[in-house]
Order: structure tokens, then C-alpha cells, then sequence
């Protein structure tokens, strides 16, 4: 069993968050229809949603990156831990992910998505929370604060940025891949940093191996397919007044998208880890310092003397 409070995850790669999911995945399939010890469940227009809590204070609810789960984004790495000190988190799987229900139809993902993070929070009965979203996360949460800025004290976005037409990354190839049942290679090939050499086609036929056999890939497939309803248009963002702080690493490929969310955002805070990429920012300590440190005083943020706010 792995124990959450002894891993703190370093300089993590590709091939290492697949044995994470999948150990976390072997984990929580034990007993696939009765909760763990911990676990709470919340109706969510007919789709069951498994989610966490910890701690006491203003609510944080963390939204975990596409084909993770709350284990490998939040609870692996110490941050629900480090976050449960001083605030009330919530973590849940999104639908078609970890212990979550996982329809099939394209229609279940995109905005509906976003729709269960509110109907989390009604569920728990908070009128307002603290949001923080890593990669597809992090889409989700620059969706809410499109659409439901009234329900946010402020705004997380983690390995992503905003992206004035479409997502980054050919998701419909995506999708197609997954559909065939050849995994995400499409994904990891995206995300290898520049100037990185890609997996060889033995490494990603094993992590494909090992994520396919703990996933639903025709559910993963459908929630590619509904991430192109997550683009935020320009008049919803250029006069949001809720505090925005994005984190990411200098090597992560999705890192194009902060050019534009400045332009339209000035004022938001950009916080870029050095030598970082998109599969170890998370669990890197700059991150949750500055998380920890935002959540504090989102008003007043300056980035810590080893982050760079732009």
C-alpha cells in the first residue's frame, strides 16, 4: 500500500507518472464499488463522482489533468496534505477518470465538466471556493472563471494557460488514438519538452500498457473529444476581476498560451519554475509554495524570490 505521507515526488518523467497512475489505479480498483475509507460520493446529473476532503478554513478544490486522478495529481504528491493546514480541500476525480463514473458519449464531458465542480460545491453546500486546476484541470478552471465567476475567491491554473481559438495539441488525434486502442502516445509525444528526445517506441508500447490497462479508454476518448468546449472566449476574460495566478514550468509545451492570457489579462500573476516540464511542475516545492502563498492573500500575491511574476 502506498502511504501518502512518506512520497513526495521529484523529477518525475513519463514512464514514472505511469506506474503512479497505475499503482494508484490497482489501489483503488480493490474494491471498485464500495468506497475507501475517506472516500465521499456526489451525484452529479446521474454521474457519480468519488471526491476527498481534508483539513478546515476557505475551501480549496483541486481539478486534476486528463488520464490522472486526485491520488497521482494531489494526494501522491504531499499537496493535499501541504493545502489541508490552513484550508478546507476538496479533491474529486473527474467523470471518466480514477473511481468516477466514466461514460462513453462525447456530450458527458467539456462544460459538464465544469458543471461538477458547482455541483460539488452545492452538494457541500459552499457558496464560494478557491480553485486550483492542473493541465486539463487547469482548462476547466479558466472555464469556470469564464462562466462562474461569482463562485471563485480566486483561480489556479496549473500547466496551461489560455488559448484564443483551440486547445494546444491535436486532441482529435487524441482521440483517435485511443479509439484504435493504441493509448496516448499522440499526448506524451505533445508533451515532451523541445530539444527532449521522444520515448522510443518501446517505452511508450509500455506505458501505454500500463495506463490502458487501469483506464477506460473509450471514456478518455469522449473527454478528449468534449476538451475543445473548454476554449474561453476574449469578452469573457478581459474584465474578470477574479485573482488569477498561473504556474508553470519553462519547458512545458503548453506554456505558449501565457503571451495571449497576458495581453488580455495584465494583471494576473505568472509564476514559471525553472527547469521544469509539464509531468514534474506539480510536484515540484516551488509549486506549492507559491500555491500555499496565493490561497494566503490572493489580493496581495508577489511571487516567492525563486518564482518570476510577470
Amino acid at each position: 500500500m502506498l502511504k501518502r505521507a512518506n512520497i513526495r515526488l521529484g523529477a518525475i518523467d513519463l514512464s514514472l507518472l505511469a506506474l503512479l497512475v497505475m499503482a494508484s489505479f490497482l489501489v483503488e480498483s480493490a474494491c471498485p464499488q464500495t468506497p475507501r475509507s475517506g472516500d465521499q460520493v456526489c451525484d452529479a446529473d446521474g454521474v457519480k463522482l468519488y471526491f476527498s476532503t481534508m483539513g478546515q478554513g476557505e475551501p480549496v478544490v483541486l481539478i486534476h489533468g486528463f488520464c490522472a486522478n486526485r491520488q497521482v495529481q494531489w494526494i501522491l504528491p504531499g499537496i493535499m496534505d501541504q493545502l489541508a493546514k490552513t484550508h478546507h480541500v476538496i479533491a474529486h476525480d473527474n467523470r471518466g477518470h480514477g473511481r468516477s463514473d466514466k461514460p462513453h458519449e462525447v456530450n458527458q464531458y467539456g462544460v459538464e465538466m465544469v458543471k461538477d465542480v458547482i455541483r460539488l460545491m452545492d452538494h457541500l453546500k459552499l457558496p464560494k471556493a478557491h480553485v486550483v486546476g492542473y493541465s486539463m484541470g487547469g482548462f476547466i478552471t479558466m472555464k469556470l472563471l469564464a462562466e462562474h465567476p461569482d463562485r471563485l475567491l480566486s483561480a489556479t491554473v496549473g500547466g496551461a494557460g489560455w488559448y484564443r481559438k483551440e486547445l494546444p495539441g491535436n486532441i482529435n488525434l487524441l482521440a483517435e488514438s485511443l479509439e484504435k486502442g493504441e493509448g496516448i502516445t499522440p499526448l506524451i509525444q505533445f508533451l515532451t519538452p523541445p530539444g527532449q528526445a521522444r520515448p522510443s517506441e518501446d517505452r511508450l508500447r509500455i506505458m501505454n500498457r500500463l495506463l490502458m490497462a487501469t483506464n477506460d479508454p473509450k471514456a478518455l476518448a469522449a473527454c478528449a473529444r468534449g476538451m475543445k468546449h473548454l476554449v474561453v472566449p476574449e469578452t469573457q476574460l478581459k474584465d474578470n476581476r477574479v485573482p488569477l495566478l498561473v504556474l508553470i514550468g519553462d519547458q512545458d509545451p503548453l506554456h505558449v498560451g501565457l503571451d495571449e492570457l497576458k495581453k488580455v489579462k495584465p494583471r494576473c500573476h505568472v509564476v514559471e519554475l525553472k527547469d521544469a516540464n509539464h509531468m514534474n511542475t506539480f510536484s515540484k516545492p516551488d509549486f506549492i509554495a507559491a500555491l500555499k502563498k496565493f490561497l494566503q492573500e490572493p489580493g496581495q500575491f508577489t511571487a516567492p524570490a525563486n518564482g518570476t511574476d510577470r
